[in-house]
Parts: C-alpha cells; structure tokens; sequence
C-alpha cells in the first residue's frame, strides 16, 4: 500500500480535500499551546488548515510534507517561501536545535516501526534544548475496522493509510525513548460547526464522557513531551 498515492488524492483532489480535512478543532487546539515568538516545525501539512491559524497569530512557521503539490499550495498560500519543505519526517531538512516547538499530528500512525523510531530521532535533534514534541494520534484505534479493498487488485488496505494503533501505554513509552516529562491526554474534538442541534447534543454528550473517563471510539492521544 504506497501511502503517498491515499494522500495526494486527500490533499490535493478536490473530492479528497473536502472528505479529509474536516479538523478545525483540532487545529485550534494545538494552536492554543503556542505562543508568539517561538520558531514552529508542522510536520504533515495535510492542506494547510494549522498554517492558517498560526500565520494569522503572526507565529514563525515552518512545514514539512512528502507532498510537492502540498507544499507549493502552502507556500502560495501563506507565502511561506524556503520555510516550506518537501521531505521526510525520518530525514528532516532543517538544522540540529532549531525549533521550540515541533508538531505531528495524525500523522505517526502512517508511518512503519522502523519510520517512526528514526522520526522520533529526528524530532528530538531539530529541537533547542527545553523545546516540546506536541501532536495527536487517533486513541486505541482498531485498525482492521477501516480496511477496504482495492476492486482493481484485491490488495486490501487501510482507508486512511494507517499502520499503527497507539495506547496510551505504548505511546509513552515510545516518546520516552528520546524525551522526558511526557504528557498524553485523551480528547474528543469533533466538528462542532457542521452539526445540526442534535449533532451538537451528542457532541456535548461525547465531550462530558471522555472528561469523566468513559473511553469510546473516534478520539485522540494528545502528546507533549520535553526535550
């Protein structure tokens, strides 16, 4: 299963883009842990939703994506210039203690244990010393329940191209593997603005659970770790 082919088209097809990127509230969120003057690393673009909100905080922004075509969109879009990048999130192309914040979110269940264990590295080494490691991951996620097959060649895949469930167990102790003062929460983040009334009453419903400790599907780990 080539990954790049699932996110050219969910990135850059029109069709794609309007399935896939449904994540403001995500995307907020993760900008509510960052403050002005701090040099920022997204890795994993996706179509430039967390882009949008950081330039408009006037934050120094820096991105990385595997996805030509994502990248120049981005760089039109919030004239990024050099500071975005086509690459690889196991070879990053930036220099060692440049970042005070680095971000991957939805994105380390994409990649395979060899993959993940080198980004991991890499994350840590773009970091200044103090700098935090922050992103999500889909929470406890059951991957054989998103496997389609393919009609052309009976090759059977996960629809969004994962290949890693995390609990919080196994999270921690990867992250502990290069950072320390690791933090994981559980969240729920929804789409509050597409909900009809009882959407919404649901949403509230769903929200009021997770913070009482009742796990269910479709939420994330939340990370933070330190350098």
């Amino acid at each position: 299963m080539e990954q790049s082919k699932i996110w050219e088209f969910f990135q850059n097809d029109s069709n794609g883009v309007a399935i896939a990127f449904q994540d403001n509230a995500r995307y907020q969120y993760i900008a509510s842990k960052i403050t002005d003057g701090m040099n920022i690393l997204n890795i994993g673009v996706g179509r430039g939703g967390l882009e949008k909100i950081l330039v408009s905080k006037n934050i120094k922004i820096y991105s990385l994506d595997p996805s030509e075509n994502s990248i120049n969109f981005i760089k039109d879009e919030f004239n990024l210039g050099d500071n975005a990048k086509v690459g690889f999130s196991q070879e990053i192309p930036f220099k060692n203690d440049q970042f005070d914040i680095v971000i991957m979110s939805e994105v380390l269940e994409h990649l395979s244990n060899e993959v993940l264990l080198e980004t991991i590295k890499e994350c840590h080494r773009v970091l200044r010393s103090g700098g935090r490691f922050i992103g999500t991951v889909p929470a406890d996620e059951a991957l054989n329940s998103s496997l389609v097959v393919c009609p052309g060649c009976d090759n059977k895949f996960h629809r969004w191209g994962h290949v890693q469930s995390f609990s919080k167990t196994r999270l921690d102790d990867i992250l502990n593997t290069k950072f320390s003062k690791v933090i994981i929460k559980r969240e729920f983040f929804g789409n509050w603005t597409s909900l009809n009334w009882k959407g919404r009453m649901l949403f509230l419903v769903k929200k009021i659970t997770v913070l009482m400790g009742f796990n269910g599907s479709g939420e994330n780990y939340f990370f933070s770790a330190i350098k």
